[in-house]
């Protein structure tokens, strides 16, 4: 095997670090480690597809990421969306919902409803999904800090409406760890929301069984500077802490295991993005098996969805995001993923329109209906370039779990800030890289248009709708029990003091029609906010 490259061809690297050759062969794939773990599909270690038969016997879920204004609003684009041929439903929160704030919380002033749909109470979820079959269309809420309360308001929900919630199917992110590292709407300390996590698996895992507690989001991640395999590795790492939290309550791996997912990002090469889900799958199987002793088969299945890529999104020449969001679609297809979630051309401006999201909607569909991304199983499998890139992923991944490990696990990098240190220095360098043209952006800093921008429908805050919001609030206090409320939040304060398992009395206090800000408070009198610590790493 000749690796050398000839004096006038340009070393080059993906954005992992890995050397990429001029041309692959069978030599290069036996150097990486062979085929050991290829597999077939649906077969340990699931490499080429946690099902035997994937697309060819049921095309992905296609869930768009949408919510805005109050549950009205957002329940009409809901509709809209399923109209027109969508398979699942991921909500999209307001700042203040996600943050445990009520809307008419100062704090809030200005953000109620702007970038996703405002809850206070459970009847805003009544009206949200009202006319939506929940047996029919599984729901994504996309939470985290205040995860908790929407899953309960979901279930609570569910139950009213007369569903069986030990069959009830749905996800919630609900992936807190994340949040320290990338995106900020945590709101207690990074132990305590680490065990209310925990209490949401162990009660999901005996109440609701079918349902995924936690998407673990590698994709928040990736867009504060992560590299791919970093992308994968910390998931994998934060999804093992979550484990060790729910089995050190006795629960076995293989009773919550195969209920939880991820949710990853897709932008970049085309083909490191495929080997990073094909090596993901592989060494997760792994983990769950080796690491915790699962034996049941769903248990190592690394179910995801994947598909969006907002960090490869650009404000200059949008429509060009829809050429991207077309080549995202066809990587999530080609890497296996179980649902996709498609950035929308117009995201770098504003809450997507129907236009956009239809543009999106329809992208997905013709992967299913025309280019035969559904015909076969893996058909990247077996390409010397693929399979190389494959297992070298898959061998850094490992190693940065390794070097988690070493220097003291996940949860303790997270709460020093080392690992929001990092992602951060090298999302700082990587616009370095941008703005001296190191790495290339079409329509950026090459193939620039001076044309000037299309016009992009903006989505106008809809200050009247806020008001609105903040009235509803005040007429579910004037309405509800306030003696069933101040009882159930009592409960909920006792059992944050007592350690125990804060669902059950969370599950109470919404059903009483407590908010999510009284609920948050009321942790918040126990567990205490968490506080940011600030590092710089060069």
């Amino acid at each position: 095997m000749n690796d050398r490259l000839p004096p006038d061809v340009t070393p080059v690297r993906n954005e992992s670090g890995i050397p990429i050759e001029p041309v692959y062969t069978e030599e290069h794939v036996a150097a990486s480690g062979g085929l050991a773990l290829l597999g077939r599909p649906g077969e340990y270690p699931f490499t080429r597809g946690i099902h035997p038969l994937m697309f060819r016997k049921q095309p992905w879920t296609m869930r768009q990421y949408t919510g805005f204004g109050n549950a009205a609003d957002t329940n009409a684009r809901f509709k809209y969306l399923i109209a027109n041929g969508q398979t699942g439903l991921n909500v999209a929160f307001d700042l203040p919902t996600q943050c445990g704030l009520d809307s008419d919380d100062p704090l809030a002033e200005g953000e109620v409803g702007r970038v996703g749909m405002a809850i206070d109470t459970l009847r805003d979820f009544e009206i949200a999904f009202a006319g939506i079959d929940l047996d029919r269309i599984t729901v994504s809420l996309t939470v985290n800090g205040s995860a908790a309360v929407l899953i309960a308001m979901y279930l609570a929900l569910a139950e009213r409406r007369g569903f069986d919630v030990a069959k009830l199917r749905g996800t919630a992110q609900n992936d807190i760890l994340k949040e320290y590292i990338g995106r900020g709407t945590w709101i207690f300390p990074v132990d305590a929301s680490v065990r209310l996590v925990g209490d949401t698996i162990e009660y999901c895992a005996r109440h609701a069984p079918k349902y995924s507690p936690v998407s673990v989001c590698g994709y928040h991640i990736r867009e504060s500077g992560a590299t791919p395999t970093q992308e994968m590795a910390y998931a994998f790492a934060i999804a093992c802490a979550y484990a060790d939290e729910v089995q050190g309550r006795g629960l076995p791996i293989d009773e919550f295991a195969g209920r939880l997912s991820f949710n990853f990002n897709i932008f970049g090469s085309l083909f490191e993005q495929v080997a990073k889900f094909r090596a993901g799958r592989g060494l997760w199987a792994k983990i769950v098996r080796e690491r915790y002793g699962a034996t049941r088969p769903a248990s190592m299945w690394m179910r995801m969805i994947a598909g969006g890529g907002g960090g490869g999104l650009t404000y200059e020449q949008p429509e060009l995001n829809i050429v991207r969001g077309a080549y995202y679609a066809l990587i999530s297809a080609l890497s296996g993923a179980q649902t996709m979630a498609l950035c929308c051309y117009d995201e770098a401006y504003t809450i997507p329109s129907e236009y956009a999201q239809r543009i999106s909607l329809r992208t997905m569909q013709l992967l299913i209906e025309e280019m035969g991304l559904c015909d076969t199983v893996d058909p990247l499998g077996g390409a010397y370039y693929v399979e190389t890139l494959t297992n070298q992923m898959r061998a850094e991944m490992e190693r940065i779990i390794a070097d988690v490990d070493a220097r003291g696990g996940i949860v303790a990098l997270v709460a020093s800030g080392a690992i929001q240190s990092q992602v951060s220095a090298q999302a700082y360098q990587r616009q370095l890289d941008l703005e001296a043209g190191r790495l290339r952006k079409v329509g950026v800093n090459c193939y620039r248009s001076d044309d000037g921008e299309p016009a992009v429908e903006f989505h106008p805050y809809d200050e009247a709708g806020a008001r609105a919001q903040v009235a509803a609030l005040a007429e579910a206090r004037r309405t509800r029990d306030g003696a069933a409320v101040t009882r159930a939040l009592d409960d909920v304060r006792r059992a944050a003091a007592a350690g125990v398992n804060a669902m059950p009395a969370i599950v109470a206090a919404v059903k009483a029609y407590a908010s999510v800000g009284e609920i948050t408070s009321a942790l918040v009198a126990v567990v205490g906010r968490y506080r940011e610590p600030v590092r710089f790493e060069g």
